[in-house]
């Protein structure tokens, strides 16, 4: 029983990714969406709709669909890591997506109780495809941070950039050899440590990604697999 709700979960999160891949496009059309929200208002209406409409860059429409799909094929209101990692795993068939699908989920995470809520996931999703670039920074450099102490290590950064690498598998450019993560992490650092203290602060990675065209792209791994 537990898997065949898994199952149902998992494939009920890739239509709700589709949902939102037309939603974010703008080819949810009109009598569409009028469909779902009708459907919507009858079984699902989520509690502090208005709230969270304040606290997110979607119109109450938008969060309506995007509850009924995640309410309605996860009928727990919850998804887990297994599911999570499933899932993102579609998007990078070549590769291992688990190790950096890990660190996602955590970000997602944000109560660290080992599940993603509607709220979790529509809050970090409105920053991600809709924030301001100093939204979007924060959020990364969050997901990054991976020990959440204010600071980017390197031991840290050599994880990440070893998670993407592994992500991309044979599609890694420039192809992967034994010391290209560590001078990718060597260049990061040489970029983004002002002070050469070892560690990465908030603001310096800001400033660093502002600054840079090449890591404000290397910065939308996410948005473009949205």
């Amino acid at each position: 029983m537990m898997a065949g709700c898994t199952s149902r979960c998992r494939q009920g999160m890739q239509k709700l990714i589709q949902s939102l891949q037309r939603l974010v496009s703008g080819t949810l059309t009109k009598d569409k969406a009028d469909d779902e929200l009708e459907m919507t208002t009858v079984c699902h209406r989520p509690e502090g709709l208005d709230q969270l409409e304040a606290q997110t860059n979607f119109s109450k429409q938008e969060l309506q669909i995007l509850y009924r799909g995640f309410k309605n094929e996860c009928p727990s209101g919850v998804v887990n890591e297994e599911t999570f990692k499933h899932i993102y795993a579609q998007f990078f068939p070549h590769g291992d997506a688990s190790t950096y699908a890990h660190y996602l989920f955590n970000a997602f995470d944000t109560t660290n109780n080992g599940s993603i809520k509607f709220k979790d996931f529509v809050m970090g999703l409105s920053i991600l495809l809709r924030g301001t670039l100093r939204e979007k920074l924060e959020w990364t450099f969050h997901l990054y941070d991976i020990n959440k102490d204010g600071y980017i290590n390197r031991e840290e950064m050599t994880e990440i950039v070893r998670a993407i690498y592994d992500m991309m598998g044979k599609y890694t450019y420039p192809a992967l050899k034994g010391d290209v993560p560590q001078q990718h992490v060597d260049a990061f650092f040489q970029k983004m440590d002002k002070n050469k203290d070892g560690v990465v602060t908030l603001e310096e990675f800001i400033i660093a990604c502002q600054e840079d065209e090449n890591m404000m792209r290397s910065m939308q791994l996410f948005e473009n697999v949205m």
